[in-house]
Protein backbone atom coordinates (compact mmCIF):
# COMPACT_ATOMS: atom_id res chain seq x y z
CA UNK A 1 0.00 0.00 0.00
CA UNK A 2 0.88 3.23 -0.42
CA UNK A 3 1.39 5.75 2.08
CA UNK A 4 2.14 9.34 0.38
CA UNK A 5 4.98 10.17 3.07
CA UNK A 6 8.55 11.69 2.52
CA UNK A 7 11.17 8.87 1.26
CA UNK A 8 13.59 9.67 4.32
CA UNK A 9 10.94 8.12 6.66
CA UNK A 10 10.39 5.10 5.13
CA UNK A 11 13.04 2.58 6.16
CA UNK A 12 11.84 3.03 9.45
CA UNK A 13 8.23 2.98 9.06
CA UNK A 14 7.14 0.69 6.12
CA UNK A 15 7.72 -2.25 8.22
CA UNK A 16 4.21 -0.70 9.99
CA UNK A 17 2.34 0.32 6.68
CA UNK A 18 1.97 -3.35 6.09
CA UNK A 19 0.87 -4.56 9.73
CA UNK A 20 -2.51 -5.66 9.99
CA UNK A 21 -3.98 -2.16 12.07
CA UNK A 22 -2.31 -0.11 9.94
CA UNK A 23 -3.88 -1.00 7.28
CA UNK A 24 -7.59 -1.13 9.05
CA UNK A 25 -6.75 3.09 9.85
CA UNK A 26 -6.29 3.50 6.29
CA UNK A 27 -9.25 1.75 4.62
CA UNK A 28 -11.20 3.79 8.29
CA UNK A 29 -9.76 7.11 6.93
CA UNK A 30 -10.52 6.38 3.41
CA UNK A 31 -14.01 5.63 4.34
CA UNK A 32 -14.13 8.72 6.94
CA UNK A 33 -13.05 11.24 3.72
CA UNK A 34 -15.43 9.87 1.32
CA UNK A 35 -18.66 10.15 4.11
CA UNK A 36 -17.81 12.90 6.55
CA UNK A 37 -15.87 16.16 5.96
CA UNK A 38 -12.80 15.65 7.40
CA UNK A 39 -9.23 17.58 8.44
CA UNK A 40 -6.69 17.85 7.29
CA UNK A 41 -7.41 17.65 3.54
CA UNK A 42 -6.32 14.25 2.22
CA UNK A 43 -2.65 15.45 1.03
CA UNK A 44 -2.15 17.09 3.97
CA UNK A 45 -2.53 14.35 6.27
CA UNK A 46 1.11 13.56 6.66
CA UNK A 47 2.77 16.72 6.61
CA UNK A 48 4.64 16.53 9.52
CA UNK A 49 7.08 13.88 7.60
CA UNK A 50 6.88 15.65 4.88
CA UNK A 51 8.13 18.69 5.70
CA UNK A 52 10.57 17.62 8.37
CA UNK A 53 12.22 14.53 7.39
CA UNK A 54 13.78 11.67 9.69
CA UNK A 55 17.64 13.01 9.07
CA UNK A 56 16.75 16.67 9.63
CA UNK A 57 14.89 15.98 13.07
CA UNK A 58 16.13 17.41 16.09
CA UNK A 59 13.02 18.19 18.09
CA UNK A 60 9.77 16.78 18.61
CA UNK A 61 6.86 18.36 19.58
CA UNK A 62 3.79 16.24 20.54
CA UNK A 63 0.40 17.12 19.81
CA UNK A 64 -2.91 15.67 20.06
CA UNK A 65 -5.88 16.12 17.47
CA UNK A 66 -5.87 18.04 14.70
CA UNK A 67 -7.56 21.24 14.81
CA UNK A 68 -11.35 20.27 13.47
CA UNK A 69 -12.46 23.77 12.63
CA UNK A 70 -13.12 24.89 8.91
CA UNK A 71 -9.53 25.71 7.25
CA UNK A 72 -7.27 25.29 10.29
CA UNK A 73 -5.60 22.05 10.06
CA UNK A 74 -2.51 21.68 7.64
CA UNK A 75 -1.08 18.34 9.08
CA UNK A 76 1.43 20.13 11.62
CA UNK A 77 0.20 20.40 15.45
CA UNK A 78 -0.91 23.37 16.81
CA UNK A 79 -0.26 24.94 13.31
CA UNK A 80 -2.87 26.40 11.00
CA UNK A 81 -2.71 27.64 7.55
CA UNK A 82 -1.63 31.22 6.99
CA UNK A 83 -5.13 33.63 7.24
CA UNK A 84 -6.76 31.60 9.58
CA UNK A 85 -7.14 33.00 12.62
CA UNK A 86 -4.88 32.05 15.95
CA UNK A 87 -6.52 29.07 18.33
CA UNK A 88 -6.00 29.90 21.67
CA UNK A 89 -3.28 27.54 21.91
CA UNK A 90 -1.73 28.56 19.62
CA UNK A 91 -1.50 32.38 21.35
CA UNK A 92 -0.20 30.91 24.20
CA UNK A 93 2.99 29.64 22.48
CA UNK A 94 3.41 32.84 20.65
CA UNK A 95 2.87 34.56 23.86
CA UNK A 96 5.60 32.37 25.50
CA UNK A 97 7.76 33.02 22.74
CA UNK A 98 7.13 36.97 23.04
CA UNK A 99 8.07 36.88 26.66
CA UNK A 100 10.98 33.74 26.83
CA UNK A 101 12.86 35.61 23.83
CA UNK A 102 11.40 38.71 22.96
CA UNK A 103 10.20 38.03 19.50
CA UNK A 104 7.21 40.00 18.00
CA UNK A 105 3.72 38.15 17.74
CA UNK A 106 3.64 36.94 13.94
CA UNK A 107 0.87 37.51 11.87
CA UNK A 108 0.64 33.73 10.63
CA UNK A 109 -0.14 30.66 12.21
CA UNK A 110 1.73 28.32 9.90
CA UNK A 111 4.51 26.47 11.42
CA UNK A 112 6.04 25.38 8.01
CA UNK A 113 9.44 27.44 8.76
CA UNK A 114 9.51 25.31 12.29
CA UNK A 115 9.25 22.46 10.45
CA UNK A 116 11.52 22.87 7.67
CA UNK A 117 14.51 23.83 10.31
CA UNK A 118 13.90 20.15 12.13
CA UNK A 119 11.20 20.25 14.43
CA UNK A 120 8.72 17.37 13.81
CA UNK A 121 4.78 18.90 14.74
CA UNK A 122 3.85 15.40 15.41
CA UNK A 123 -0.25 14.82 16.16
CA UNK A 124 -1.02 11.54 17.76
CA UNK A 125 -3.93 11.49 15.54
CA UNK A 126 -3.67 12.56 12.13
CA UNK A 127 -7.35 13.49 10.90
CA UNK A 128 -10.25 13.95 12.67
CA UNK A 129 -13.77 15.15 11.48
CA UNK A 130 -15.09 18.37 11.09
CA UNK A 131 -16.27 19.84 14.33
CA UNK A 132 -15.96 16.77 16.00
CA UNK A 133 -12.75 16.56 18.50
CA UNK A 134 -11.59 13.29 19.18
CA UNK A 135 -13.59 11.70 16.04
CA UNK A 136 -10.65 9.62 14.99
CA UNK A 137 -8.93 8.79 18.18
CA UNK A 138 -8.19 4.92 19.01
CA UNK A 139 -8.74 3.73 15.14
CA UNK A 140 -4.76 3.25 14.72
CA UNK A 141 -2.90 6.57 14.61
CA UNK A 142 -1.28 6.12 17.92
CA UNK A 143 -0.09 2.93 17.80
CA UNK A 144 1.21 4.14 14.30
CA UNK A 145 2.52 7.77 16.17
CA UNK A 146 3.69 6.28 18.69
CA UNK A 147 5.75 3.73 16.34
CA UNK A 148 6.93 6.67 15.05
CA UNK A 149 8.19 8.57 18.70
CA UNK A 150 10.18 4.81 19.22
CA UNK A 151 11.80 4.95 15.87
CA UNK A 152 13.57 8.23 16.62
CA UNK A 153 13.99 7.67 20.24
CA UNK A 154 16.11 4.56 18.93
CA UNK A 155 17.37 5.12 15.74
CA UNK A 156 18.61 9.03 16.03
CA UNK A 157 20.61 10.82 19.44
CA UNK A 158 20.38 14.14 21.20
CA UNK A 159 16.56 15.10 20.35
CA UNK A 160 14.89 17.37 22.00
CA UNK A 161 10.83 15.76 22.71
CA UNK A 162 8.91 18.55 24.07
CA UNK A 163 6.03 17.41 25.92
CA UNK A 164 2.98 20.13 26.91
CA UNK A 165 0.35 18.72 28.72
CA UNK A 166 -0.90 15.22 30.97
CA UNK A 167 -1.51 13.83 27.16
CA UNK A 168 1.63 14.34 25.86
CA UNK A 169 4.01 13.59 29.12
CA UNK A 170 2.52 10.43 28.72
CA UNK A 171 4.86 9.83 25.66
CA UNK A 172 7.32 9.94 27.96
CA UNK A 173 7.94 6.06 28.61
CA UNK A 174 8.54 5.66 24.64
CA UNK A 175 11.52 7.97 24.88
CA UNK A 176 15.25 7.03 26.03
CA UNK A 177 15.93 9.89 27.97
CA UNK A 178 19.61 8.11 28.69
CA UNK A 179 20.10 9.70 25.38
CA UNK A 180 17.82 12.18 24.53
CA UNK A 181 16.32 15.39 25.96
CA UNK A 182 13.06 15.85 27.42
CA UNK A 183 11.53 19.15 28.36
CA UNK A 184 8.36 18.88 30.16
CA UNK A 185 5.24 21.48 31.01
CA UNK A 186 1.61 22.21 31.05
CA UNK A 187 -0.38 22.44 27.94
CA UNK A 188 -0.87 25.73 26.09
CA UNK A 189 -4.60 25.81 26.77
CA UNK A 190 -6.45 28.83 28.40
CA UNK A 191 -7.18 26.22 31.06
CA UNK A 192 -3.63 25.09 32.04
CA UNK A 193 -2.37 28.55 30.83
CA UNK A 194 -4.72 30.58 33.01
CA UNK A 195 -3.75 28.19 36.11
CA UNK A 196 0.02 29.09 35.55
CA UNK A 197 1.20 25.42 34.31
CA UNK A 198 2.63 27.23 30.84
CA UNK A 199 3.75 30.35 30.79
CA UNK A 200 7.31 31.28 32.00
CA UNK A 201 8.39 27.65 30.98
CA UNK A 202 10.80 28.99 28.11
CA UNK A 203 10.74 25.74 26.30
CA UNK A 204 12.46 27.77 22.95
CA UNK A 205 15.30 29.49 24.43
CA UNK A 206 15.80 25.78 26.85
CA UNK A 207 15.61 24.10 23.26
CA UNK A 208 17.85 26.01 21.65
CA UNK A 209 20.48 25.88 24.68
CA UNK A 210 20.07 22.24 24.37
CA UNK A 211 20.97 22.11 20.87
CA UNK A 212 24.27 24.42 20.93
CA UNK A 213 24.86 22.05 24.03
CA UNK A 214 25.42 19.10 21.87
CA UNK A 215 26.84 20.94 18.98
CA UNK A 216 28.16 24.42 19.56
CA UNK A 217 28.41 24.81 15.73
CA UNK A 218 24.87 23.33 15.46
CA UNK A 219 22.06 25.68 13.56
CA UNK A 220 19.64 26.57 16.52
CA UNK A 221 15.81 26.80 15.55
CA UNK A 222 15.03 30.19 14.31
CA UNK A 223 11.26 30.72 15.94
CA UNK A 224 9.90 33.80 14.64
CA UNK A 225 7.41 33.72 12.05
CA UNK A 226 6.61 36.87 10.01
Amino acid sequence: MNVDIHHSWKPFLESEFEKPYFKNLIEFVKTEYKTYKCFPKGANIFNAFNHCHFDAVKVVIIGQDPYHGEGQANGLCFSVNDGISHPPSLINIFKEIEQDLGIPYPKSGNLMPWAKQGVLLLNATLTVRAHEAGSHQKKGWEQFTDAVIKKISTEKNKVIFLLWGGFAKKKKKLIDTSKHVVLETGHPSPLSANRGYWFGNKHFSKTNSQLQQVDVDASVIEWQLQ
